[in-house]
């Protein structure tokens, strides 16, 4: 039923699908005449595949063993739209970057389907842990607070993914760029995500940019944050956000990180309105995040300029990377006091 479930989602929840940056071709020689022939590799958008696994991260000094299922979704041979479980990897296209998402608290990873998919379609890896005690299908319920124990998870996660990808016969044997790495969190996912790139007790130095969704610095963490630097990162927040994540949360982890940053502010968006649903709101999310990626994990000095006309919209969003935005009124709950 749960791999049923996840090619419905998969078909059914793909966003609208960008053009990546064209690779260089790669040239043959044809073994009867001896002529270089040019075979153009395979371009964005990519048909989307799919595997689920479950990780069993061994205990520490400090933590006991802990066991999570994660989906992850790759490049595939098969025209592009179509998504679904068990498609043939696109090995000729890659190694591709890898991007690993961290949901929100008593949210199913695969809730946000259309831009995981969209993502991969834009040629990622995608990676969707369903973290213990804090997806809706956790057995004995949801514990908050576990969160503190996540970005230990997501780092580990690397690790796994990485070992898989050099392992001769695996799924994803060929498909990963371990240089390049990136992460995208909703809410206490972005929490996770922040912690995981900006904050002293958790920076895994591996992962060279992060996208922030409603997210926000958390007190739980034991460090302190952007005293060691940052990657560079995408902050996306609804301005009609008002109970779940304040915008307060947002503007304030923004304006604390160093260069290079974006801010997209989503116009009367609120808590996931611009991540779940299908519509205008999504695309612009998928669309400004791709490019970031591609910025900053694929180096296509076109992305930028791109990124900045796909924030630009009016009424619906705004894109800016100064250094500062206005602050709102209000406090950020949970936030580290300061």
């Amino acid at each position: 039923m749960v791999a049923a479930l996840i090619i419905v989602i998969l078909v059914a929840s793909l966003a609208t699908l960008r053009r990546g940056p064209t690779p260089t071709p790669t040239t043959t020689v044809s073994p009867t005449t001896s002529t270089p022939t040019t075979v153009p590799t395979p371009h964005p958008p990519f048909a989307v595949g799919a595997v689920t696994f479950v990780v069993n991260e061994p205990a520490t000094a400090t933590t006991a063993a802990r066991t999570f299922p994660v989906t992850v979704r790759y490049p595939a041979v098969g025209s592009p739209g179509t998504a679904r479980l068990g498609l043939t990897p696109l090995r000729a296209a890659g190694p591709f970057p890898l991007v690993i998402f961290s949901q929100g608290f008593d949210i199913s990873p695969e809730a946000y389907a259309g831009l995981l998919n969209a993502w991969t379609a834009a040629g990622y890896v995608v990676a969707d842990p369903a973290y213990p005690f804090t997806s809706p299908a956790a057995p004995g319920g949801v514990i908050r607070a576990d969160i503190v124990h996540h970005p230990g998870d997501l780092s580990y996660l690397i690790t796994a993914l990485l070992a898989d990808g050099a392992r001769s016969g695996d799924v994803l044997a060929g498909l990963l760029n371990g240089h390049e790495i990136g992460v995208v969190g909703q809410s206490d996912g972005g929490d996770v995500s922040l912690a995981a790139v900006a904050s002293s007790c958790c920076r895994d130095a591996r992962i060279s940019a992060a996208v922030i969704l409603s997210g926000a610095e958390l007190s739980w963490f034991p460090g302190s944050y952007f005293t060691t630097g940052s990657a560079p990162l995408l902050v996306v927040q609804g301005t009609n956000d008002l109970t779940m994540n304040p915008v307060t949360c947002s503007v304030t982890l923004y304006n604390q990180a160093p260069s290079p940053k974006y801010y997209l502010a989503m116009i009367g968006q609120s808590h996931l309105s611009a991540y779940v649903p299908p519509g205008p709101a999504r695309d612009v999310v998928a669309s400004v995040s791709i490019d970031f990626f591609n910025a900053y994990l694929r180096h296509d000095p076109r992305a930028l300029a791109s990124m900045r006309q796909a924030g630009a919209r009016p009424g619906l969003s705004t894109l800016t990377s100064a250094s500062s935005v206005p602050t709102v009124a209000g406090t950020c709950p949970d936030a580290p006091a300061g």
